[in-house]
């Protein structure tokens, strides 16, 4: 991250996290405004239309900012924004995903893994190559932000990272034909709930 922005940010009084130095925030409430910095990239969230009116102006003076409207799409995240709420999903990722190993045609499955079926390291046949398996595993644990769904049969297949076989290759594959059925599906945050006061 550029320490000259980073710095400037501080002296308008903003604080890095602790856990993720990629992210800022200031003040608390209706006041609250956090910044997330991802290479050139700066995306902001406030309740506060003023607060972020006043941190746009502020970035355009220091930094000559190029504002690109409303967030829709950041780090293969699709965002959609409604007076219902917000929808959050990673549907060219999927798409891509399923593109990039030949799966974008292949039969939907209904779940993502086959019920009862216990997956074993000895039950089959050593990959050969077990590079696909594991970027596969990599690419899909990216997609459980926004699909928790998977994210069972993602952690189990994720056991076998160190040798995978050609059952667990095959149960990867059944994730994928899953996503083929449901590539759009993600989440939706609500714009009122009884969680939030």
């Amino acid at each position: 991250m550029d320490e000259r922005l980073t710095s400037a940010l501080t002296h308008q009084g903003f604080k890095q996290a602790t856990s993720d130095n990629s992210l800022l925030t200031k003040g608390q409430g209706d006041d609250f405004i956090a910044l997330i910095i991802y290479v050139d990239d700066v995306v902001l969230a406030s309740p506060s239309a003023y607060a972020i009116t006043e941190i746009k102006i502020f970035l355009h003076d220091s930094f000559k900012i190029k504002d690109l409207g409303s967030l829709k799409f950041f780090l293969g995240f699709e965002v959609a924004r409604s007076l219902k709420g917000i929808n959050l999903c990673q549907r060219k990722y999927t798409l891509d995903l399923l593109k990039d190993y030949g799966f974008l045609h292949s039969k939907p499955a209904s779940t993502s893994i086959v019920p009862n079926k216990k997956l074993s390291k000895h039950d089959g046949n050593p990959l050969d190559d077990i590079t696909t398996y594991r970027k596969l595993i990599g690419k899909l644990i990216y997609l459980t932000n926004t699909r928790p769904n998977i994210a069972f049969a993602v952690q189990q297949l994720s056991q076998f990272l160190a040798a995978p076989i050609d059952l667990h290759l095959i149960a990867v594959h059944r994730i994928l034909r899953y996503l083929k059925g449901t590539p759009d599906q993600g989440l939706f945050f609500p714009a009122t709930s009884l969680l939030v006061k």
